[in-house]
């Protein structure tokens, strides 16, 4: 561009109560782009009028340049070499953008939640939060969404009141799965619409060789059917097949998630916090093995780690608690756990216990109650040991009696049930003594 032709002059509408966004955006480009420039603002309707009559033209912003009318925004850009967005032209970008933030949320989460963005968590919650949003995207206008649905989608084609349906069951599917509740719901939902959508925009791209907008995004969005479309719904497949493999016991990554919570959530630099974290890390890591689907060797092979870590924070307290009740039942708890540790080892070396993993009845509850637990223990530290081992070792024992409770539900051999029967009994005790000892000392 020639030194001589950086001057330039515009037209544009800066009523009271609007001011043209083009007007802004062709004022910025040439500020952008070294221009001095003569700034005439319309100040009414009737001004823009006269001023249109004048011109010749019908809209303004009107941009002058060296003499030369340019004309308004789009003019400009081509003037200066910049590409002018097309609005009917096909874009991945929609589809690029809300997976790259989605996927930049669920990091966030397990940062916030684990102490590490990358867990196994982070993915599912990628997909969940996908799912969600392109839900919502759906939902801003369901009629248009259903119309250009019927494009393409088979089941939609045969059964009208499903273009009506999916983004309801996109949505809840995906806060489901981001929940990690109802499988039994959220697994066959993701599975059933992802499926039928997956084969609907293969036969339209790869068979019928169709080009065509997909309704991905909503109704209105210009984002060509093919390779994103497809991945959308293979996606939601996917999580449905790990979810439901999870929920059948096939998902121990959890633990290992969860082992990771310990770290993040110190609070302070005591001593008694890296002990505690090593006991609970040492806990949670003992606590993942295979079940068998046998209720009472599942339940002493769960409680012997469980036990272990009992004993171990006990001691933890016992070395930097103060208060005088907390030490005598810390004492209580290695003493007692140390004997049914002895007890079950036992036990078990004199059954003939399935090294195979297996699921059977008992398995979804003692994984529903592992889950409870680990997720109960997962309060920030205070630095106060005592005030720390009781807000830990309340969930710790909950977790006990909800893992006896099902191995008295399904399990068989007298031994182990007198057991669990015990461990219910004294732990109930020990809830209810540190809940008052926590009330009483404001640790709650």
């Amino acid at each position: 561009m020639d030194a001589a032709v950086k001057q330039a002059t515009i037209y544009r509408m800066v009523y009271d109560t609007h001011t043209c966004p083009w007007g802004l955006r062709a004022l910025h480009l040439l500020k952008k782009n070294g221009y001095a420039i003569d700034d005439h603002p319309l100040h009414d309707k009737a001004e823009t009028e006269r001023f249109k009559e004048a011109e010749g033209v019908k809209t303004t912003p009107q941009i002058f340049i060296g003499g030369q009318r340019i004309g308004g925004h789009d003019d400009l850009r081509r003037f200066l070499g910049l590409t002018v967005r097309d609005p009917k032209a096909l874009t991945y970008r929609p589809v690029i953008a809300l997976f790259a933030m989605t996927a930049l949320m669920a990091l966030a989460v397990s940062m916030a939640v684990y102490g590490n963005p990358f867990t196994v968590r982070a993915g599912e919650w990628f997909i969940g939060f996908s799912m969600c949003v392109l839900a919502m995207l759906k939902l801003r206008d369901v009629e248009t969404f259903a119309t250009m649905f019927l494009n393409y989608d088979l089941l939609a084609k045969r059964w009208l009141p499903y273009g009506y349906v999916y983004p309801f069951a996109e949505g809840l599917a995906g806060v489901l799965m981001v929940a990690g509740i109802l499988p039994w719901l959220s697994v066959p939902l993701a599975l059933t619409i992802g499926s039928i959508g997956a084969v609907s925009v293969f036969k339209a791209v790869y068979i019928d060789k169709r080009e065509i907008k997909c309704a991905c995004v909503g109704g209105d969005s210009n984002v060509p059917l093919g390779f994103v479309s497809l991945t959308e719904n293979v996606m939601m497949v996917a999580m449905a097949v790990w979810m439901g493999t999870a929920a059948l016991g096939f998902g121990p990554m959890r633990m290992a998630d969860m082992a990771l919570v310990q770290p993040a959530m110190a609070q302070d630099s005591a001593p008694s916090t890296a002990a505690y974290q090593t006991a609970m890390g040492a806990m949670m890591t003992g606590m993942m093995v295979p079940y068998t689907g046998e209720a009472d060797v599942d339940f002493v092979r769960g409680m012997i780690p469980h036990h272990q870590g009992a004993i171990d924070m006990a001691k933890v307290v016992l070395e930097f608690g103060k208060d005088a009740e907390i030490r005598a039942l810390a004492e209580g708890v290695v003493t007692a756990q140390e004997g049914e540790i002895a007890q079950m080892n036992a036990w078990l070396g004199a059954v003939n216990a399935p090294e195979a993993e297996a699921d059977g009845p008992s398995t979804p509850d003692y994984k529903a109650a592992m889950d409870a637990m680990m997720g109960g223990m997962m309060v920030p530290y205070t630095g106060d040991a005592d005030v720390d081992f009781v807000r830990g070792m309340i969930p710790h024992h909950q977790g006990a009696i909800e893992m006896a409770k099902v191995v008295l539900e399904f399990g068989k051999d007298p031994e182990v049930r007198a057991l669990a029967e015990g461990v219910i009994a004294a732990q109930e005790a020990e809830i209810a003594q540190m809940s008052a000892w926590l009330e009483k000392n404001g640790g709650g």
